[in-house]
């Protein structure tokens, strides 16, 4: 995937995250919107969809880090995300949804070990009929 791209995502989940904050909406519906939104575009311009996917969810995690929102809601939202346009597309939501977690992982490993700690555990199970495989690595260097 481009560095444009990746650029592009991070900015548009990241501004979404934002902006919901400002208006005091939920930003873990703002996460799963988010991928939602990037499983759709990336497949409509043809690139690597679940890189784009695993993109969305950190930059997502590490944005509602940052206004103080709950890390573990934002991942499972974003997981929901990725799940549901990978059905609407026909693509495999079991993919999209490892992606989105491992993204999710990866983010909140440049937050702390707290918040990788919460990620894990709101990734656990099945969401959305899914049972969660996050594929390792995930880990980037956790902040104590």
């Amino acid at each position: 995937m481009g560095a444009a791209l990746t650029g592009a995502v991070s900015d548009v989940v990241r501004g979404g995250v934002q902006g919901v904050t400002q208006i005091g909406g939920d930003v873990g519906e703002a996460s799963k919107g988010a991928l939602l939104g990037v499983v759709r575009g990336t497949k409509e311009v043809g690139t690597e969809a679940m890189r784009s996917v695993a993109e969305g969810a950190s930059t997502a995690v590490k944005s509602v880090s940052d206004v103080g929102g709950d890390v573990g809601s934002a991942a499972k939202s974003a997981v929901e995300g990725a799940i549901e346009g990978a059905r609407e597309l026909g693509l495999d939501a079991t993919k999209a949804a490892s992606a989105a977690a491992t993204g999710a992982l990866k983010g909140a490993g440049e937050i702390s070990v707290t918040a990788v700690e919460q990620v894990q555990n709101a990734l656990t199970g099945v969401i959305s009929g899914v049972k969660m495989v996050a594929k390792e690595p995930f880990k980037s260097s956790p902040k104590e």
